[in-house]
């Protein structure tokens, strides 16, 4: 599960860049920041900059509410991600794949309209992600704001040798730079395919997540307990 948390770390840093460099120059993931856009752009009294704000700001809403209905909202205490957090993923990689399609057609970024409805669809699957990742509990991490993780790990390893710190923070910190700059690489190199990239990534760490019970089960058929 772990890699799989990675990868969607990786997903997410793809979706910021495009979000914020081709869409409308707010973040889908990070409503800190959006809001403080939000405020920037009425002070200057910018109707693009607070639209674009609240259209992230409500697609994240959106999509966090809808995945804590499907999955009641329960975080789970189990080590594999349970049946409807997968679902959800299924589902943020399909909204993604739309996203990918209406950039592909437009041959890179796209015009004011699409791209209001991209950024808004775009914050939908990062609010679906990040309330994902609650639900599944132990077994997951925050994948779409890290600013709380890495003030924590600082915290663990400058603290008391009893709070260690997790290991695979700077794994997912460097996913993230790599998630951002193969977006940013591909838009540049291949325009056309930059909005692919987010698309790929939550479907390689949903296959992930899943082959975790399939090999756990596959063991468990291989090595059955004996009898007493």
């Amino acid at each position: 599960m772990r890699i799989a948390v990675v990868v969607l770390v990786a997903a997410s840093g793809a979706v910021e860049t495009i979000s914020f460099t081709a869409l409308d120059h707010v973040f889908a993931g990070v409503m800190t920041s959006n809001l403080a856009l939000l405020g920037m752009a009425i002070g200057r009294a910018s109707g693009t900059g607070v639209t674009a704000a609240l259209l992230a700001l409500a697609g994240f809403g959106a999509g966090a509410a809808v995945v804590t209905w499907v999955t009641h909202g329960r975080a789970d205490i189990g080590t594999h991600w349970p049946p409807r957090v997968m679902f959800c993923l299924v589902g943020e990689a399909v909204l993604l794949a739309v996203g990918a399609g209406f950039w592909a057609a437009s041959g890179g970024p796209p015009g004011q309209t699409s791209r209001h409805v991209m950024q808004c669809g775009a914050a939908a699957a990062m609010g679906g992600q990040a309330a994902a990742m609650l639900a599944a509990g132990r077994a997951a991490a925050p994948t779409t704001y890290l600013t709380g993780t890495l003030a924590t790990y600082i915290v663990r390893r400058l603290g008391s040798a009893s709070a260690q710190p997790d290991r695979w923070v700077p794994v997912q910190l460097g996913a993230l730079i790599a998630g951002a700059a193969a977006a940013m690489a591909l838009r540049w190199a291949a325009p056309a395919w930059a909005g692919a990239l987010p698309f790929a990534l939550v479907t390689a760490a949903t296959l992930t997540a899943a082959s975790g019970p399939l090999l756990a089960r596959r063991s468990a058929m291989d090595n059955p307990p004996e009898a007493k």
